[in-house]
């Protein structure tokens, strides 16, 4: 069977694929409100690279959450395509820190025809075509017949990763994915969604707390304020991409965002001394 073409977002246009509007997060805590993320607005242009990035406790995943339909804004409102997200969906795929996110009982290839045929409805034949085409994207064609439990970290990664572009989301949704491997399998990871986000165009909002993945996979970054998160600078990127990490330009802008981040801790630890 011909294995269909990987759908791929429309070019970047002036009509964002997702409108965040004035959003609240909002938890009870021992009784009392806690407010993680405060009056978040933000446009999501299509096919763009956008990360949140803040210091530990800034809110950037619960805006994740709330932007994937797990979380109801206290506030505001979030938007895909003009319409209201009230729950999660195939639309808006999340892949998350930890390596445990595949089905430990059934193979690397059988965890993407399985998430096709639920989510989709895939039939057999094709969804078998699509976890090929994917498996060969992401390099690991070759461990297809495995179990999940042979795997290392990273190759857990990309194979969560192959499984959440298999079902062609029109979002996908990232949670520190790379936060748990060594530096160097971090860094190959990096390189290789970077290729995958450019090669198939889909919109991307990537969390993490560290400052040069943030520069290597963006094209767009939002910084947050420490506790509640709220929108200390959007730093949009020369052509889509930050610099190469060897050029004097990427040590410039690194130092630049940790200076944004360093002065909202050192504030927040005035107010609360």
């Amino acid at each position: 069977m011909a294995v269909p073409a990987l759908a791929r977002a429309p070019e970047t246009t002036a009509v964002p694929a997702l409108q965040v509007e004035g959003v609240t997060l909002s938890y009870a805590v021992d009784g009392r409100t806690v407010t993680a993320v405060e009056d978040v607005s933000l446009d999501i242009r299509r096919g763009e690279r956008l990360v949140l990035l803040g210091p530990s406790g800034c809110g950037k995943s619960s805006l994740l959450k709330s932007i994937g339909g797990f979380l109801p804004p206290a506030a505001g409102r979030v938007l895909l395509d003009g319409r209201p997200v009230s729950r999660p969906g195939p639309d808006r795929m999340m892949v998350l820190q930890d390596f445990e996110q595949l089905l430990p009982w059934l193979t690397v290839r059988r965890n993407l025809v399985a998430a096709l045929s639920w989510a989709k409805r895939t039939r057999r034949g094709e969804a078998e075509a699509i976890a090929e085409d994917m498996l060969q994207r992401v390099g690991l064609a070759r461990v297809a017949d495995q179990y999940p439990s042979t795997l290392s970290g990273g190759m857990k990664q990309r194979v969560a990763i192959a499984r959440a572009l298999a079902l062609r989301p029109e979002v996908l949704l990232m949670d520190e994915p790379f936060a748990a491997l060594d530096a160097m399998t971090r860094r190959r990871m990096q390189e290789e969604l970077l290729a995958l986000c450019e090669d198939t165009g889909v919109t991307t909002i990537f969390v993490t707390h560290a400052i040069d993945e943030a520069i290597v996979i963006g094209s767009r970054i939002v910084v947050m304020t420490a506790h509640p998160g709220r929108i200390r600078a959007v730093i949009d990127l020369p052509g889509g991409r930050g610099p190469d990490r060897g050029d004097p330009a990427f040590a410039a802008l690194e130092a630049q965002i940790g200076g944004l981040i360093a002065d909202q801790i050192g504030r927040t630890e005035t107010a609360d001394g």
